[in-house]
């Protein structure tokens, strides 16, 4: 069960930091090439695995929510 939840909100975290990021790239006209972004994003989903790992130990066993 962790294994699937960990997978889910790494995905998640990854699609969204970066359409995020590419829309306000677009809409407010940064000049950060692509590339960065993207890199941003997996930033951003490395620390999402991170904080499922500490879940997993502080929070309800099997899962990656501290609050579960």
């Amino acid at each position: 069960m962790f294994t699937k939840d960990l997978v889910e909100r790494l995905a998640a975290t990854f699609f969204q930091a970066a359409l995020g990021a590419m829309t306000s790239n677009s809409m407010f006209d940064l000049g950060v090439d692509q590339w960065k972004l993207m890199a941003g994003a997996g930033f951003a989903a490395a620390l999402a695995v991170l904080k499922s790992v500490v879940a997993q130990r502080m929070g309800t066993k099997g899962t990656s929510s501290l609050v579960d």
